[in-house]
């Protein structure tokens, strides 16, 4: 069995009589990609604080490497890199200047410190930028470079806190090419987005958090086992459904769960053979198909089966 790398066992955060976090627990094994998702206000961003050693926990308590995070113990706060959601550049320095203060941070210096610094723009694929200013980057070569500069140390775990916030394409699979490459290398990492896609890309563990508390545990195919909808049916309607036909597909036998896709609906499903069914009812109801394909359930729907379809501000 693969070692643990990140325990992280009861913790408690509240600020004043807000309870944020409430015996919040999981573990993370070296080599492995674990999903943290949670709606707007979870306490999915308080966790996170808390195991970066940012934030000291009222109860509960975080290992890394069987190193306590916190009290004064550095050395499990060098076994870990993060990666905000919020930049954290030198915009008027050079890429290679930047990645030269955080190396510094961490002790390097000399032919080491120069070393790392072509290995991570290596990984980055920014090589050919490092004499260039982050000020004159796109937000897909800033969020790498941030990425970046969060492995100089070369840490053992890498957090990631919305890596791909407001990039393109292109940058994000890059971003996941570099990410899946330091995985092959046995580095773990956290994962956090609200992009359900790249986590059933690259997670091998999820954890959701709602309401300051743990309700979900456990592998993707697990996860997908422990709902009742094991496949799916993608259309996109010739036109748009009402409101009153949604809501009378989600009571037709064998639905668990209607959402919308960009303009493709998706339906989940008990099974696969109840995929005509819902087709020749949905054409009863003068829905006509433009494409349709059957799939598996995503993890949005399961996502909002588990924490509801209400909308979270805050």
């Amino acid at each position: 069995m693969a070692d643990i790398l990140l325990s992280v066992h009861n913790l408690h955060k509240s600020f004043g009589t807000r309870q944020a976090v409430t015996a919040v627990s999981f573990e993370l094994f070296k080599g492995q990609t674990l999903g943290l998702l949670g709606p707007n206000g979870a306490g999915k961003s308080t966790t996170v604080s808390m195991v970066c050693g940012l934030l000291k926990p009222d109860q509960g308590e975080v290992r890394v490497g069987g190193q306590l995070v916190g009290q004064g113990n550095n050395t499990a706060k060098q076994m870990m890199g993060l990666v905000p959601q919020d930049l954290a550049l030198y915009e008027d320095l050079s890429a290679r200047e930047n990645l030269k203060i955080f190396g510094a941070l961490y002790g390097l210096k000399g032919a080491e410190l120069k070393t790392r610094c072509a290995q991570v723009l290596d990984l980055v694929q920014l090589t050919d930028r490092l004499a260039d200013k982050p000020a004159t980057f796109s937000g897909g070569m800033k969020r790498r470079l941030n990425i970046a500069a969060a492995l100089m140390h070369n840490p053992q775990l890498l957090i990631l806190d919305e890596p791909t916030v407001g990039i393109d394409p292109q940058s994000r699979n890059a971003i996941f090419d570099s990410l899946e490459a330091l995985k092959r290398q046995g580095c773990s990492l956290i994962y956090t987005s609200h992009y359900m896609e790249e986590v059933e890309r690259l997670a091998d563990h999820i954890v959701i958090i709602d309401h300051g508390q743990v309700i979900a545990n456990e592998s993707p195919a697990a996860l997908y086992e422990r709902l009742p909808a094991h496949a799916a049916l993608r259309l996109t309607p010739a036109q748009r459904l009402s409101d009153a036909t949604l809501q009378l597909l989600r009571q037709q036998p064998g639905v668990s769960e209607v959402t919308m896709d960009g303009e493709d609906l998706l339906i989940a499903l008990g099974s696969a053979d109840q995929a005509q069914d819902v087709l020749l009812w949905l054409t009863q109801q003068g829905c006509r198909a433009a494409q349709f394909s059957t799939a598996r359930t995503s993890l949005e729907a399961i996502f909002l089966t588990l924490t509801g379809r209400s909308l979270r501000d805050a």
